[in-house]
């Protein structure tokens, strides 16, 4: 049974309709939700660099968790939100296993067919590497 979900967002349009997707499911099941958004790290990467990108990452996502976490508060969902530094597939799948996640929720980028190839470089790799269930909303 889904107890502990797992939405990656990162603002863009498929990550909304994931989020949708995971809060439905996060209230049929009355499940937990962690919201993860990765912020990237400028290559090569320092410590001064990346302590300035999360504070920036995490002013930008607030902004864009606080509908969210009203969405989830009206629901009666348990929300916590958090951001990273680090590459999104290998963060997703990282923080899925330490919240022991039974599943994890991204969205599909793509419109084109070059953009459908690369199914994102991000669902490919979590789709292959993550121990639990993943579902790519289109």
């Amino acid at each position: 049974m889904n107890k502990k979900l797992l939405i990656a967002y990162d603002g863009s349009g498929p990550s909304e309709k994931a989020f949708a997707v995971a809060l439905d499911l996060a209230v049929k099941c009355r499940a937990e939700l962690l919201v993860l958004a990765v912020a990237r790290p400028p290559e090569p990467a320092d410590d001064v660099e990346t302590e300035a990108i999360l504070e920036s990452a995490r002013e930008h996502y607030e902004g864009l968790f606080a509908p969210l976490r009203e969405l989830a508060a009206a629901a009666g969902i348990s929300a916590v939100f958090k951001v990273v530094v680090g590459h999104p597939a290998d963060q997703i799948v990282r923080h899925a296993e330490e919240f022991g996640a039974d599943q994890i929720i991204v969205g599909h980028r793509g419109k084109t067919l070059f953009q459908k190839w690369l199914v994102g470089s991000v669902a490919k790799r979590v789709l292959s590497y993550a121990t639990c269930t993943v579902t790519v909303v289109r």
